[in-house]
């Protein structure tokens, strides 16, 4: 009997000495892991933005090249109703649709804007140019400012 009591003794000794995680140990770990996530996404969204808007600026400029190899083969811009829808499909109402490129001007079908939104297109523009060619920007919405503001072939940043 006063051998199984020793064996309790050193087991019970055993379990102290094999200590667990603390809860102060788990929120500290937690703490750290926070504000590391918080460093990260500081540092990473404002990219993802950047990116958005810079891949909108290049859409612009591939849509606004393919709408002038239109005008070159079709003597004209397309019009407001036919829209960039144009440049992947002849027009129904197209003067010179003898000219139209085989397969159209936008290979792989049509852009969207930085964040999956439609571009926008005027003819004839009302901000100074030929055309109106725009994306409303993050809010999808005319108007705005920062991310949501409208970006445009009139736009220079």
């Amino acid at each position: 009997m006063m051998e199984k009591k020793m064996d309790l003794r050193k087991s019970a000794k055993k379990r102290r000495n094999q200590r667990g995680i603390t809860l102060v140990e788990l929120l500290v770990v937690l703490a750290i892991l926070a504000l590391v996530s918080a460093i990260v996404v500081i540092n990473v969204l404002p990219a993802a933005d950047k990116a958005a808007v810079d891949t909108t600026r290049i859409q612009i400029d591939i849509i606004e090249n393919s709408l002038d190899q239109y005008r070159l083969d079709m003597r004209s811009y397309p019009t407001t109703q036919q829209g960039l829808e144009a440049l992947v499909n002849v027009p129904s109402d197209a003067k010179n649709s003898a000219n139209y490129r085989p397969g159209g001007y936008l290979r792989g079908g049509f852009p969207l804007d930085g964040w999956g939104n439609e571009f926008q297109y005027e003819f004839p523009g009302e901000r100074g140019g030929a055309y109106d060619l725009y994306s409303y920007g993050a809010d999808g919405e005319p108007g705005g400012e920062g991310q949501d503001a409208d970006i445009g072939n009139w736009t220079t940043e």
